[in-house]
């Protein structure tokens, strides 16, 4: 069961990878403009408007994807969280008392003389 979670989480990052990169081949709305007016657009590899079609559409396949093993890890993993009554605070104030305990004479500020 454990490789199974190792191996969907790694399958999670890589894909989560490859959608950062999609997005940032992607151009912006306002980069339209500019290949409207025959800025070379239609000598590209996908052609003029057959880029932004794949890389939008393997954007959604991959972000599905990305949905899906989210759940799946989410659902692998539920009730492997343990749950203690002992909280972070609980360790401080021991250790403060302790080191209070310890030294009984209380300190002076000392007071500079000049």
């Amino acid at each position: 069961m454990n490789d199974i979670n190792s191996l969907l989480l790694v399958f999670h990052v890589i894909t989560a990878i490859i959608i950062v990169v999609l997005i940032l081949l992607q151009k912006g709305k306002g980069a339209d403009m500019g290949s409207a007016f025959g800025a070379g657009a239609s000598g590209t590899m996908f052609g003029s408007k057959g880029s932004a079609n794949f890389l939008s559409r393997s954007t959604a396949v991959l972000a599905t994807i990305f949905f899906i093993t989210s759940l799946t890890l989410a659902y692998l993993n539920k009730g492997t969280v343990v749950q203690t009554n002992n909280s972070i605070l609980d360790s401080v104030n021991t250790i403060e008392e302790n080191d209070q305990k310890n030294d009984s004479s209380p300190v002076s500020p000392q007071i500079p003389e000049n």
